[in-house]
């Protein structure tokens, strides 16, 4: 027991940390749900990110999750980002459970709690799997087809581009912390608590000189986009038609909508029998 804390507390650093973001954003090209169209996926996304929130049959909310389990595990999510998916439903639904307990409240609460467990669960592994599984040029293309303002779409594919800067940035930062600061002997159980507090302590400092550095770079950015013709290529609908020339609905592609359209039409199907019988 001892040796598997000490694990899992060595794990727990910056660098881990820095891998398994840029692993989750830059990391998936190989795997089928990145090698679907980008206009697929934002198709797909707006139906399993928008209708579970209107539903509240168990069955269909259930069936749902467990496809977008099996799309999720195809995309090879890093374990951090599921692991921060986990925490984050047990904090949104799980805690409302044990405070309703708390406050005389009985197992009948379980059922609308599992309604709005699943809703939250089926959007957030909707959104992790499209987004990790889209490079920053494909989503702003599909974006750019469907009609979103040029701006918007070169704003989230940018945003996407300068995150392994700002991972840089924010390690040289800490870095330099380590450098004039004191860390805490590791060796013990409660030393090891210590140092992963004082790397906390570290990375709430470091925001500030992050953000500084980020805006000086940001307007670099902006020059040097201004010099080769930013606005003008935005606007231009031939340099629009060669951005879009990329994209090709394949055979791959209808069947994974196939697919998807029939597991829904089978868990409304499931719900509608389930119904019936009890």
């Amino acid at each position: 027991m001892r040796k598997l804390t000490e694990n899992i507390l060595d794990k727990i650093s910056i660098d881990y940390l820095r891998n398994q973001v840029l692993k989750n954003a830059y990391g998936n090209d190989d795997t089928v749900i990145a090698r679907r169209d980008p206009r697929i996926l934002l198709v797909w996304y707006l139906f399993f990110g928008l209708v579970p929130w209107f539903l509240n049959d168990v069955a269909v909310l259930l069936c749902l999750f467990l496809f977008v389990v099996a799309t999720t595990r195809m995309a090879r999510i890093a374990p951090l980002v599921l692991f921060l998916f986990c925490i984050g439903v047990f904090s949104q639904t799980g805690y409302l459970f044990i405070v309703a307990l708390f406050f005389g409240g009985d197992t009948q609460t379980i059922a609308p709690l599992l309604v709005m467990t699943l809703k939250v669960a089926i959007v957030s592994l909707a959104s992790i799997t499209v987004f990790s599984g889209l490079d920053p040029d494909r989503l702003a293309n599909g974006m750019l087809w469907f009609g979103c303002p040029d701006q918007l779409s070169f704003s989230i594919s940018f945003a996407y581009r300068i995150l392994p800067v700002l991972m840089e940035e924010f390690q040289n930062i800490l870095l330099s912390y380590r450098l004039r600061g004191n860390p805490p002997e590791k060796k013990t159980f409660y030393g090891k608590v210590r140092y992963l507090f004082y790397q906390i302590k570290m990375i709430i400092q470091s925001f500030y000189p992050l953000m500084l550095n980020t805006a000086k770079r940001s307007r670099t950015t902006v020059e040097a986009l201004e010099l080769k013709g930013y606005r003008y290529s935005l606007k231009n609908p031939e340099v629009k038609k060669i951005k879009l020339a990329m994209l090709r609905i394949t055979r791959g592609d209808i069947i994974f909508a196939v697919i998807s359209v029939c597991w829904a039409a089978a868990s409304f199907g499931i719900s509608v029998l389930l119904s019936n019988v009890l």
